[in-house]
């Protein structure tokens, strides 16, 4: 790729004490491109998301914004240089509106101070709008966000974060709870915010999501990167042998295999 990324880190670990959850991680994402971070349990992918969206600062190393070095010191921080970061649990009121969550913290009023009030109209047209963009047609921007599939709940979470203005978006394993269906419905939205120009970082342990939308894929074991890799460069079979741990995944086929050789006799 040519210019500068989007975000970029640098050598940079992170320690709690004496436990060593992330160490000398290089990563480089541009705009327009989907980044995927794959990884087991374990691997590290968490406390990286919570080094990119300011919830936690590194121990050691850089974090880049558009080539100029930045420290995050809180979520708000990270948000103000157009890093937004979608978490599993979406940070969405099931009990309120499409619109009122659309805009949960940053709602347009209408009125003169102090009798301001919540803009409902101008509200439910720019979430059915912002909707629409991305693909979805919501029947009613009124409806509770909790009668919405997961699909259409990640849909609101990655519009919002579009609408206002995320140049970095950060999916924190967006389709691990979906059905098929809804899965591909996200791995679409994936794909329209790349086309949009978006850097996006895709965090998941599921290659058959990562794959058919990743442009680039570095993958975490233990903390620590086994490679950076285009999709040129490496098949999905690399890929899941690299992240299962090729030899050690073997060698659990061949135990089963003769366990099974045991059961028969």
């Amino acid at each position: 790729m040519t210019g500068l990324p989007a975000i970029e880190l640098r050598q940079v670990s992170k320690r709690f004490g004496s436990v060593i959850a992330l160490h000398d991680i290089d990563m480089k994402v541009y705009p327009g491109e989907v980044h995927c971070l794959l990884g087991d349990n374990g691997a590290g992918k968490s406390t990286l998301i919570k080094l990119l969206s300011g919830v936690y600062q590194p121990s050691q190393g850089k974090i880049l914004v558009a080539g100029e070095e930045v420290r995050f010191r809180s979520p708000r921080d990270a948000a103000g240089y157009g890093v937004a970061t979608v978490f599993q649990d979406l940070g969405l009121i099931p009990l309120m509106s499409i619109s009122r969550n659309f805009f949960l913290g940053r709602e347009p009023r209408k009125g003169v101070f102090p009798f301001q009030r919540f803009d409902k109209e101008r509200a439910n047209a720019i979430a059915r709008k912002a909707m629409a963009d991305v693909g979805i047609q919501v029947r009613d921007p009124t409806q509770a966000v909790g009668t919405l599939s997961g699909g259409e709940r990640q849909s609101v979470a990655i519009a919002r974060a579009i609408y206002f203005g995320a140049k970095v978006l950060i999916l924190d394993e967006p389709t691990s709870a979906l059905g098929v269906h809804q899965a591909a419905m996200v791995m679409k939205f994936i794909i329209e915010a790349r086309l949009r120009g978006l850097a996006v970082i895709f965090i998941t342990h599921n290659i058959r999501h990562a794959y058919p939308v990743g442009d680039v894929f570095t993958l975490l074991n233990r903390g620590g990167s086994q490679g950076t890799f285009r999709k040129s460069e490496i098949t999905r079979d690399e890929v899941l042998s690299i992240m299962s741990g090729g030899e050690d995944m073997t060698a659990v086929e061949r135990d089963i295999e003769r366990l099974l050789e045991t059961i028969k006799r």
